[in-house]
């Protein structure tokens, strides 16, 4: 199985853009496709990634770890990764790109990833 991507509502579209150019046979589905919206709680976004088997990509640092460790007291994720806000779109696309090319979800269960650093 491949690693499957979701967007939270807070994902700078122009990351998805990037991700789907650099790998066009990612499956990385944004957030209005799940129906998220300004205000659809953080729990709520893990339960309908973990449902749909897609690690959730964010770049909510702030209330996001805390959810997703409650939410992993309970139930399975695919895992997390957050892209810091100040992390160039060029390389949060590449640290996507290299997860999908050489990770399997497997990788990724139950964990969060921080990008922080340029690729």
């Amino acid at each position: 199985m491949k690693i499957r991507y979701q967007a939270d509502n807070d994902l700078d579209r122009r990351i998805i853009d990037a991700v789907i150019r650099l790998v066009p046979e990612s499956d990385f589905k944004t957030a209005p496709e799940s129906r998220f919206h300004t205000g659809t709680p953080d729990p709520e976004i893990l339960r309908i990634a973990a449902a749909d088997d897609r690690i959730l990509v964010s770049h909510d640092l702030r209330t996001l770890p805390q959810h997703f460790g409650e939410f992993i007291e309970q139930s399975l994720s695919p895992g997390v990764v957050i892209i810091r806000q100040e992390v160039a779109i060029r390389d949060a696309a590449l640290w996507l790109q290299f997860f999908l090319e050489v990770g399997v979800p497997e990788d990724f269960e139950n964990t969060i990833r921080i990008i922080s650093q340029p690729f």
